[in-house]
């Protein structure tokens, strides 16, 4: 079994301190307002010039926000972070603003379904072109890099689950001038800090791991000041989709627990691929803790994301329907095990389907582990593929 290192007493600090509140509140207040006020003229138009960091109003700035931005750049070591309506809102924020008509982005294979998206539909409307890669190949990644504007990431990839190089190729993104970008949301802040590898920018779901209770939509982007002050002015204000008040509040409430959540996601998550590791019905087994690459040395721990392939011998659908601690339902990172069947994936609605453009198999099942007893989690997933049988 993998064991963590135990956090650093600074970094368990930053996830359960709450800063100075009204009334010596042991969490952050909701601040709930749409807008605030001024006492004086001279109040407000410092605030519009920019001299004061008052608040204005809250599709701009808001206090309960801004507490979660101040929590997530320290865990990322960074300069700034901005909070948005969801993941996506965070992923487009985070690059709109560096591309225009002509730019081509370099982004890995197997990405998040709807990043795809954001580079099939949206930005090939406005002539931006996008060359995939496999990430997990450091020299090819650095070979697409001459004359890109972008770099997209995700380490591990979505349903592969491949690792990449991060100090390697962001010393290569930098000396091309390429922004780089990647989305941390499998592994935190706890397991992975890219920003220390050289990473431009940061992104999280924070609906999953960070939240970690099934119950929020949330995204940010972490990075230094220039690049945040660059997404401020070309994308947070004038797109809308900004972190509300209670979302950021949950979120918050979320992170206080992350440190705990994450070691029990993950002795989940590695107990039951060692059970599926030498399982005669599993074909392939993708989890990075499973498999040697150089991105490894970047992990201090391991997200609970994880995908299996089961042998012909095996009915998805009946091994689907056969579970009965975990569940069938999209997203991750709260307290309930969630699948998806490669096979429902690959008929995704769409003109553009990352599973059929990346060759996915329909042999694939992405397990999400929850925080559920370990042993009743195994057996469940064992007893579905024996009950799966044909």
């Amino acid at each position: 079994m993998t064991h963590l290192p135990p956090l650093s007493p600074d970094l368990t600090q930053a996830l359960l301190a709450a800063a100075a509140q009204p009334h010596h509140a042991t969490s952050v207040p909701i601040f709930q307002t749409s807008s605030f006020l001024f006492d004086r003229y001279e109040e407000m138009a410092a605030a519009f010039d920019g001299s004061s960091d008052r608040f204005i109003y809250t599709r701009g700035n808001n206090p309960t926000v801004a507490e979660l931005e101040r929590l997530i750049a320290g865990l990322e070591g960074t300069e700034a972070a901005r909070g948005f309506a969801s993941g996506m809102a965070a992923i487009a924020a985070a690059v709109m603003p560096f591309v225009q008509s002509g730019d081509r982005v370099v982004a890995v294979e197997n990405l998040y379904s709807d990043a795809f998206r954001l580079f099939e539909v949206v930005l090939k409307k406005f002539g931006v072109t996008t060359t995939y890669v496999d990430g997990s190949d450091s020299a090819a990644v650095i070979a697409a890099l001459p004359g890109a504007k972008l770099l997209y990431l995700e380490s591990p990839t979505s349903w592969t689950f491949t690792l990449q190089d991060l100090p390697v190729i962001a010393r290569a993104a930098r000396a091309e001038g390429v922004i780089s970008v990647i989305d941390n949301s499998w592994a935190t802040p706890l397991y992975q800090r890219p920003a220390e590898a050289g990473i431009d920018l940061v992104i999280h779901a924070a609906s999953k791991y960070l939240a970690g209770h099934s119950d929020t939509i949330a995204g940010l982007v972490a990075g230094p000041k220039h690049l945040i002050a660059r997404i401020n002015h070309e994308a947070y204000h004038y797109l809308g989709g900004k972190m509300s008040p209670f979302d950021a509040w949950l979120v918050l409430r979320g992170m206080r627990s992350l440190h705990l959540r994450m070691a029990r996601h993950m002795e989940n998550g590695l107990a039951l691929g060692r059970a599926l590791s030498d399982h005669p019905e599993v074909t392939a087994l993708r989890h990075p803790a499973f498999h040697p690459h150089p991105g490894r040395a970047g992990l201090s721990g391991f997200g609970a994301l994880f995908a299996f392939d089961l042998a012909e011998t095996i009915d998805i659908p009946r091994f689907a329907n056969a579970l009965r601690l975990t569940k069938i339902g999209v997203s991750w990172g709260g307290p309930e095990s969630l699948i998806i069947p490669a096979k429902a994936a690959l008929d995704l609605a769409g003109s553009a389907n990352s599973f059929r453009r990346f060759g996915v198999s329909g042999r694939s099942i992405r397990f999400a582990a929850g925080l559920e007893e370990t042993g009743a989690l195994v057996a469940d997933v064992l007893a579905a593929i024996d009950e799966a049988r044909l």
